[in-house]
């Protein structure tokens, strides 16, 4: 680990998340409320998703910090949703403090114990100075949580450490929100779990006919015919097969949420490794729904265009596209904060902090930079240049030297992807470079 930013809370990849975990024995809460023993909300009709967004009051209380330094709320029967994340007004505004939060299971109305919510952010985050980051839709956010169906919430979120907002006298960001998101039912596809998995010869229908907008710096065809462009010297041994993708349809995106358009770099130099910080026990079939929960929190919380990773990895080694715009092309996404231009994000689903990361998922990461970064001409076990666009490690501007398959962590100062999926980068570099024939 290289850093944290100022708070009691280390800085972890976002997009965590979690499976229910048993009923308290002494629920803790200074918030009053009902019975606990009342009858399940009644199930909620079939939809394609939605978000159920909740404003915290303040609760009673230490009032050391002053009356707004615990907000929360309770809500016993509310619509059935999935996954929670909290955000608030500003983006730029930090959440120096603690975000606990405990939920109903729909299935048989028992209440988890409290569970923890990464309460950073904002180092997967679109660069300061895109379209993207500028939009004005853009909020300060958690990572979102996944807990499964549910029916009943109570969050608490308390400010602690030290840090400017609480010098000033704002112990909390202002406009803090629960959201409670319904990832919404899949549309109906064959294939393993549900989703659609993408033979390498098969044609990427995502590729097809991208839109083009102010933003992009250049709109490559094929991946081979830009390389050709280029001058790139391309040799064929040097690209990895391409693996099985479950494509954005095979998981289900609704691409209505996402904004129009797509938005590219000039190239693919480096793919940065993120941890989703998530815990470890889920069903790879679950992970078409939490990435449509992730996506849906992504774009309609946190106001991000698409989902920030470009790509995702679950434990059972299934690859998953991210960020809408053609697997092959330097599709721009808003994963490492100063780091977006001309590299690709990878996320594993699941916290690598102290437990290893599975084989398959290593072994993923492998095929696909070997596939991803030879259609680019770079050889995944080497090194690169990155200019910053700005962060807590770098400056603005400055050339950074780094591994082509980087950490998170390498270029801003997070715990991101954990110490021991990012002990594993080095053989995942060698495994790609051997799957590339070098």
């Amino acid at each position: 680990m290289r850093g944290y930013l100022s708070s009691s809370v280390g800085v972890v990849c976002a997009t965590v998340l979690a499976l229910p975990l048993t009923l308290p024995t002494n629920p803790a809460s200074a918030l009053a409320r009902p019975a606990e023993a009342r009858p399940a909300a009644p199930a909620a009709p079939a939809v394609p998703g939605a978000t159920q967004s909740l404003p915290l009051t303040p609760l009673p209380g230490d009032r050391t910090l002053g009356p707004a330094a615990e907000q929360g709320l309770y809500r016993p029967d509310v619509r059935h949703f999935s996954l929670v994340g909290v955000i608030w007004d500003n983006p730029d505004t930090e959440l120096y403090g603690r975000v606990e939060v405990r939920t109903r299971a729909a299935r048989d109305g028992r209440w988890s114990g409290w569970q923890d919510v990464e309460t950073h952010n904002h180092e997967h985050a679109a660069d300061p100075d895109s379209a993207e980051r500028a939009s004005g839709r853009v909020r300060g956010s958690t990572a979102p949580l996944w807990v499964g169906d549910s029916n009943g919430v109570e969050v608490r979120v308390r400010a602690e450490g030290t840090g400017r907002a609480l010098d000033a006298g704002a112990p909390l960001p202002s406009g803090l929100r629960l959201e409670l998101v319904d990832p919404g039912a899949a549309p109906a596809a064959p294939g393993r779990q549900g989703a659609r998995a993408l033979d390498p010869a098969e044609p990427d229908p995502s590729t097809e006919s991208p839109e083009p907008e102010s933003e992009q710096e250049s709109e490559p065809g094929t991946a081979n015919a830009d390389l050709a462009q280029r001058g790139v010297k391309r040799v064929k041994p040097f690209i990895g097969a391409r693996p099985k993708i479950i494509t954005r349809r095979g998981w289900g995106a609704d691409e209505t949420l996402r904004e129009r358009g797509f938005v590219y770099t000039k190239t693919v130099k480096a793919a940065f490794v993120h941890h989703t910080a998530s815990g470890n026990k889920y069903w790879c079939s679950q992970v078409p729904s939490v990435i449509r929960g992730i996506y849906r929190y992504h774009v309609l919380s946190s106001g991000w265009r698409d989902i920030g990773y470009n790509f995702l990895v679950d434990r059972c080694g299934n690859i998953y596209e991210g960020r809408a715009g053609g697997m092959t092309k330097p599709v721009r996404g808003a994963h490492t904060l100063g780091f977006n231009t001309n590299s690709m994000g990878i996320a594993v689903i699941g916290t690598f902090t102290n437990s290893k990361p599975s084989q398959n998922a290593v072994k993923a990461i492998a095929r696909l930079t070997a596939w991803k970064l030879g259609l680019y001409g770079v050889n995944p076990n080497g090194k690169t240049y990155l200019t910053s666009g700005g962060g807590n490690l770098y400056r603005k501007g400055k050339n950074v030297r780094l591994n082509v398959i980087s950490g998170h962590r390498d270029g801003f100062a997070t715990e991101c992807p954990g110490r021991l999926l990012y002990g594993q980068l080095g053989t995942a570099r060698k495994t790609a470079a051997k799957y590339q024939g070098r």
